[in-house]
């Protein structure tokens, strides 16, 4: 019956096995409470108390550790611990808001926690707060304008801007400028909110009464107390230079892939000047760019190229936005702005991280989570999203969960006679261009149970033996094999109770436990009795969750139920044949000395031998 149903498990699972796994939220059946947000300030010290996490779910510190409780996080790197004692989430170490996430705010981490029984999972998010412990900094301690002596009041001339790590009110919020007496300075906001000064000029500047001038630009943040930086700036009053640079677009959008190759030109920038000679002849340099954008783009100043010198990274940065400036050879300048998006190429595989599994496995046992194990690819759109897959003839299927957490369940029983061990290949895949995918092994093993009856090698067994035979002769040996492993496997053989009571079958015949050999317990007389009948019980001996009887299903005769000691081990049964002869000769048999029944006898070397004296037999098992 183990064998048809296995057979018939093995029709249901010819269809392949596939999931699709969208990265959006979704609410599984194993989903948990409801997310929480906690917060704390960045630079904290390691062990530090985020909250009472075992409170927050309403369980104690010890229903936390008895389901065996963990914080999973997304990524290999681990920012918390879960005190088991206390029920407390604490810090693992201490935490860079700039280093995490840049100049994205809010700053957030995501990470599960993970229940076993029941098994359940809850989303969590940990805000990091900026703290002001970073000043605003120029990248240049000066900076030199040059500025014609005939610019209008109401002038602007762009300044570099100063960069401050730091988010939110502690970040970079306005320009001074000392001394004012020809100038004030507006802080603007680019696109991407940060923030830059622009140079006014309030007062006609008179390049013979003052050829020069130095002011102190001063960078503010938000902070309390505020933090600043501050550079110089030296202004040279030029003579009349009376047409600046204009490029021939104030705004360049270009588009590359983050795999193009170094040295490649991605734009080229172009602008023209009305003056003539020194004064038309131009030059161009990239305008207060961040380090980040010099080291990976360079700008040629003549040809206005723009050249990829570093490796693109869409995972880090998709978009990059290059100032450029054009100066002629008197010092004015035009502006325009480059906007480099990066689009995703798939290059990288997609990412599996197991976090439980269970093996063996009883081969009775019903539904089962085997595995549990989350998916990842750090590509976007269609790169990013994945299929879970397992091989289509196995007896186990894999189920969704709560965000990118799978399950391997085992659907249907198993037979460890038919099928000890399966080795599962999980293949996660995506769906780029050209498909990427990681591949993840895992072993299960099945465990014994008690499912097999033993069953004898033979149907029946004819022994002969002479009358006046010795005492605790060997007369044969019978033997039984089970399936099953182990305890479960181990045989143990017994006479079971004679159809004739009036028979003295202990007086007359023995069997070894272990081994099954059979010895005449005395010496037989052919004319006192002819025939008689017995039935061995062969039982495996680790059934101890069975009832303490043994079954006996099989052989040409009727079964019969026997108790086996309590043991609750299952059984077969088989008749054998015995002759009592009238020969005597002697050197046919060995002859052992006399022993009590069940004694284990260490000779058996010779089987007990045919004879066509036998003019009557009896049978016994």
């Amino acid at each position: 019956m183990a064998e048809n149903a296995v057979e018939a498990g093995g029709e249901r699972f010819l269809k392949k096995r596939q999931v699709l796994f969208l990265f959006v939220f979704l609410g599984g059946s194993l989903a948990g409470s409801q997310s929480r947000r906690y917060s704390v300030a960045e630079e904290k010290e390691r062990g530090f108390l985020i909250a009472s996490l075992a409170k927050d779910l309403g369980l104690s510190a010890g229903e936390l550790a008895a389901r065996g409780a963990q914080i999973v996080s997304k990524g290999n790197k681990q920012h918390f611990q879960l005190n088991h004692q206390t029920g407390d989430l604490l810090l693992l170490e201490t935490l860079d808001r700039e280093e995490l996430c840049g100049p994205t705010e809010p700053c957030v981490l995501h990470f599960q926690i993970l229940l076993q029984n029941p098994l359940l999972f809850i989303t969590n998010e940990l805000q990091v707060i900026d703290i002001n412990d970073h000043s605003p900094v120029f990248s240049e301690n000066e900076m030199q304008l040059k500025i014609l002596e005939n610019t209008p009041p109401g002038t602007i001339i762009p300044l570099e801007n100063a960069e401050d790590l730091d988010v939110g009110k502690n970040s970079l919020q306005n320009y001074t400028i000392t001394p004012n007496s020809h100038f004030h300075v507006l802080t603007r906001s680019r696109r991407d909110k940060r923030k830059y000064p622009e140079l006014v000029l309030d007062k006609v500047l008179d390049r013979e009464e003052q050829p020069e001038l130095t002011l102190t630009l001063t960078a503010l943040d938000g902070g309390t107390p505020p933090r600043s930086g501050t550079v110089q700036i030296h202004i040279l009053v030029l003579d009349i230079n009376d047409n600046a640079p204009e490029f021939t677009q104030s705004l360049y959008e270009v588009q590359i892939l983050e795999n193009s190759p170094l040295n490649s030109v991605i734009v080229t920038v172009s602008a023209s000047d009305l003056d003539t000679g020194n004064f038309g002849t131009l030059s161009y340099a990239f305008f207060h760019a961040s380090e980040e954008i010099r080291k990976t783009f360079q700008l040629n100043s003549i040809t206005g190229d723009i050249q990829l010198t570093k490796c693109l990274n869409f995972e880090a940065i998709n978009t990059y936005e290059v100032d450029v400036e054009a100066k002629d050879g008197g010092g004015l300048s035009g502006k325009s702005t480059v906007i480099v998006q990066v689009v995703d190429v798939n290059d990288n595989p997609p990412e599996l991280s197991l976090s439980s599994i269970t093996s063996p496995i009883p081969e009775n046992s019903p539904e089962t989570v085997v595995a549990i194990f989350s998916v990842s690819d750090l590509d976007s759109g269609d790169n990013g999203r994945m299929i879970c897959s397992i091989e289509n003839d196995l007896p186990f299927v894999l189920k969704p969960s709560v965000e990118n957490f799978y399950t391997l369940v085992l659907e249907g029983a198993l037979d460890r006679e038919s099928r000890a061990q399966y080795n599962i290949t999980i293949t996660v895949t995506d769906m780029g261009t050209p498909r990427l995918k990681t591949q993840h092994n895992i072993t299960v093993l099945v465990s014994d149970v008690n499912d097999n009856a033993p069953a004898f090698t033979q149907a029946s067994y004819t022994l002969r033996v002479r009358e006046n035979n010795s005492p605790a002769l060997h007369i044969g040996t019978v033997s039984a094999t089970d399936t099953d492993a182990g305890a479960n496997a181990q045989v143990t053989y017994s006479l079971l109770p004679p159809a004739d009571p009036h028979v003295p079958l202990a007086s007359l015949v023995s069997i070894n436990a272990d081994n099954g050999h059979l010895f005449a317990l005395r010496s037989l007389d052919y004319e006192a009795l002819r025939a008689f009948e017995f039935r061995v019980g062969a039982c495996g001996r680790g059934g101890a969750a069975r009832a303490g009887r043994c079954s006996v299903p099989e052989g040409p005769f009727p079964g019969h139920l026997v108790d086996v000691s309590g043991t609750g081990t299952l059984s077969h049964s088989y008749q054998y044949q015995v002759c009592v002869t009238e020969d005597h000769r002697t050197g046919e048999f060995k002859f052992l000395k006399p022993i009590f029944p069940n004694l284990l006898v260490q000779d058996t070397e010779r089987e007990i031998k045919e004879s066509s004296n036998c003019r009557n037999s009896f049978v016994f098992s």
